[in-house]
């Protein structure tokens, strides 16, 4: 199972907050779960898809694509998240799962192919994200293999609870799922990167209205 951990969109991305008012935060937030969500219900292989959320616009976009919500009334992070999900996966007999943030707009059909076609039969596959530091995509089979502690150094404590299991673990660097978005760089990144997502062009119609300079955004 594709499991999506989603907070409270209303109180997204707060590091941007010197770049963006929560409004802005908000709506970004939700241009890229709306990225993600669509990538994976237009990947034909995709095995069954669960949002981990209560957010209100997470709950209509769930319905609209027919993905599985898991209430997350705690909302109290990813990590908390996905522990209960993955114990919920696990009563199920759900063999395997594999997590992405919502914030990666740039994920493509092809890197979960990618993911998938590397998956041992036992063991996992990481994703760091662009800096290194975080994961940005994680499968385990069994589906809890190790636990899953999300942060923005969660790559190489991952990779070393990966390989304390003694199974094996593949390492892929994928560009779409490598770029989140956590400061003003992601975003420059993201404008500049070719493609039309929703965000890219949520992006672009600031640039052009000229909301980032409203905002004391210049140099973005």
């Amino acid at each position: 199972m594709i499991l999506v951990p989603v907070k409270n969109l209303s109180a997204a991305k707060r590091r941007l907050a010197a770049v963006l008012d929560q409004p802005a935060r908000t709506e970004l937030a939700q241009a890229m779960l709306h990225d993600v969500v669509a990538t994976l219900a237009a990947w034909p292989r995709r095995p069954a898809c669960a949002l981990v959320t209560s957010d209100t616009f997470a709950l209509e976009l769930a319905r609209q694509y027919d993905f599985e919500v898991i209430p997350d009334p705690a909302n109290s992070g990813e990590t908390g998240a996905i522990e209960m999900a993955t114990r919920l996966c696990v009563s199920r007999g759900i063999d395997s799962t594999l997590v992405i943030p919502a914030d990666i707009p740039l994920i493509r059909t092809s890197e979960l192919d990618e993911i998938f076609a590397h998956a041992p039969a036992q063991g996992s596959v990481l994703a760091p994200a662009a800096d290194g530091r975080g994961t940005n995509a994680a499968f385990r089979r069994p589906a809890n293999l190790f636990p899953l502690r999300f942060g923005n150094d969660s790559f190489k404590p991952h990779l070393a609870a990966a390989h304390a299991t003694g199974t094996p673990c593949q390492v892929l660097r994928l560009p779409g799922i490598a770029l989140d978005v956590d400061n003003p760089g992601d975003l420059q990144q993201l404008l500049a990167h070719p493609g039309e997502t929703r965000t890219q062009s949520l992006l672009r119609h600031w640039a052009l209205d000229g909301h980032f300079l409203a905002t004391g955004t210049e140099g973005l």
